[in-house]
């Protein structure tokens, strides 16, 4: 039987009595489990974020995580252990002027006995490829780099999920395709459940299951084959925008073109040859 690390059962929470932010919504991830919330701006998906890692507590209804409502004020560090959240703008959590003492920030003030705390530290920065930068300062690195010491500084801490809000939007290319690498090894090879809030349809599809937030409600939660055999209309209506390749993959299926989703282009190019 698979395990939820993170339940909301019938929460509501809105921002001013204009506009409800999340409404009745019912969700559970489950241990070890890759899933991608996307949604146009101001369908929820942030707030749901905060929600999990009591940044915001809902009005109605119940978030739990691992087991522990997050309205209990005096267990929200212990849900923070568990939850380590990467925000879109890394410049918002570097804290030091070295990489190495900045990843320590959070061991250090969970108590940590130094010499674990420099063992962390480095398994952290090698596991996002940036050891060998860690005695330079975190202003002097490129946003990717940023980024990748943002969770670095998260591993350390050696939580239990990790929840990315946004945390490529800010990117070039390059530096999302190193970012998203870092959330397929936590999630594949360490065994950490991963929740990756994006605007991109193509990193959704990295995901086990893709949840899909309208105004405020969980639409619908698929796996990313589901989400992306569903016809374009329904797809654009939602405010979500597919990839060039996944557009022309979905077009041809509606033909009655068998061309698999979710291909590079040149897989595209090969099906299509193929065909």
């Amino acid at each position: 039987m698979e395990t939820p690390v993170v339940t909301f059962d019938a929460v509501t929470f809105s921002y001013n009595e204009e506009a409800m932010a999340l409404h009745d919504v019912n969700l559970s991830v489950n241990k070890g489990e890759y899933l991608a919330i996307v949604g146009k701006n101001g369908s929820g998906k942030s707030t749901l974020a905060k929600l999990i890692n009591c940044l915001l507590t809902p009005q109605k209804g119940t978030v739990t995580v691992f087991g522990i409502s997050t309205a209990e004020e005096k267990r929200v560090m212990e849900i923070r252990r568990k939850v380590g959240m990467v925000f879109q703008n890394p410049d918002n959590q570097i804290v030091a002027s070295v990489v190495e003492e900045d990843v320590a920030f959070g061991p250090e003030n969970l108590g940590i006995a130094p010499k674990e705390i420099r063992t962390r530290v480095d398994e952290a920065l090698k596991a996002v490829g940036m050891y060998d930068e860690r005695k330079r300062s975190p202003h002097m690195l490129s946003g990717g780099q940023k980024q990748r010491v943002a969770i670095a500084g998260i591993l350390a801490m050696q939580p239990e999920v990790v929840v990315f809000d946004e945390s490529t939007s800010m990117l070039d290319p390059r530096g999302r395709k190193d970012i998203t690498d870092i959330m397929e090894m936590l999630n594949r090879t360490m065994g950490i459940t991963v929740i990756h809030i994006t605007h991109s349809m193509e990193e959704a599809m990295m995901a086990d299951r893709v949840l899909v937030m309208e105004d405020g409600t969980c639409r619908m939660l698929m796996t990313p084959d589901e989400i992306f055999n569903l016809p374009i209309e329904e797809l654009t209506a939602l405010g979500l925008e597919l990839p060039f390749t996944m557009e022309m993959a979905a077009l041809l299926k509606q033909e009655g073109l068998n061309v698999p989703m979710g291909t590079d282009l040149n897989g595209l190019v090969d099906a299509i040859c193929q065909l």
